[in-house]
């Protein structure tokens, strides 16, 4: 099932379907269909070109983001826990010593910074691993790099079975369950947060959002309308949101 979800996410991706669409474009010019091929080439090309512009990845970004703007960690509400999903922080790699952070790393960075502003005595940090290819956890990964910004282990609580959003939303709810904690502060990016909060929610979980890793920023006008390759992959993570969410994943 994880494998067809990302399957389905890699063909639904802007990307994705302007290659499946120039992919049909050949295969009509090859059949003899030359009105229909330039159609479908048509199509793929202003697709791509569409969602590669920062005005439209902003766009529908923004539409996630601005959902949970930003909010400084001192003027939060207290919860029993922080909850801290994966993702910004790769699981370890055999041989290496040190977690990669990623361009989501705020996640950890804002767990860490609700801790210190005694917002919630505890961390759950939520995410696992592929055995094959890393040799600790997302949830561990994350344990070394928030433990080096000063949060003790007896603090943190993880959660390693997970793969996606919706076994991080169960399999944390088990965690809290057996805690007796009903309220919490949920720790995800902006873009990511509308449908990590449903999730969490559709298990029972008080859910109080601390979103970070806000993306859209302002741009000078000329800029806005260039393609390029981080609006690309802004607009398809975007589109996976949404479709997560209409379809509960």
């Amino acid at each position: 099932m994880f494998i067809i979800s990302k399957v389905a996410t890699a063909f639904i991706s802007p990307l994705g379907a302007a290659l499946i669409g120039g992919l049909l474009a050949i295969l009509a010019g090859a059949a003899g269909r030359r009105r229909l091929a330039f159609g479908l080439g048509t199509l793929a090309v202003v697709w791509l070109w569409c969602w590669s512009l920062p005005v439209t990845s902003y766009a529908i970004r923004g539409y996630l983001e601005n959902q949970h703007p930003a909010v400084d960690a001192s003027a939060m509400p207290k919860a029993s826990a922080i909850v801290v999903l994966g993702g910004g922080t790769a699981p370890l790699s055999y041989g290496a010593s040190y977690p990669n952070l990623g361009s989501a790393s705020d996640r950890e960075w804002h767990g860490a910074r609700l801790y210190h502003a005694r917002k919630a005595p505890l961390l759950i940090l939520s995410g696992g691993h592929d055995p094959q290819f890393s040799a600790v956890s997302s949830a561990e990964s994350m344990r070394r790099f928030i433990g080096a910004l000063g949060v003790p282990d007896s603090a943190m609580v993880l959660e390693e079975r997970s793969l996606n959003t919706t076994q991080n939303a169960d399999f944390t709810a088990d965690i809290l369950a057996r805690e007796g904690i009903e309220r919490v502060l949920l720790v995800t990016s902006a873009l990511h947060m509308p449908r990590a909060k449903a999730l969490f929610e559709a298990q029972g979980v008080e859910v109080i959002a601390a979103a970070t890793d806000h993306e859209v920023r302002a741009l000078p006008g000329w800029r806005k309308w260039l393609p390029d390759t981080d609006a690309l992959d802004g607009s398809s993570r975007a589109i996976k949101e949404i479709v997560g969410r209409w379809v509960g994943r």
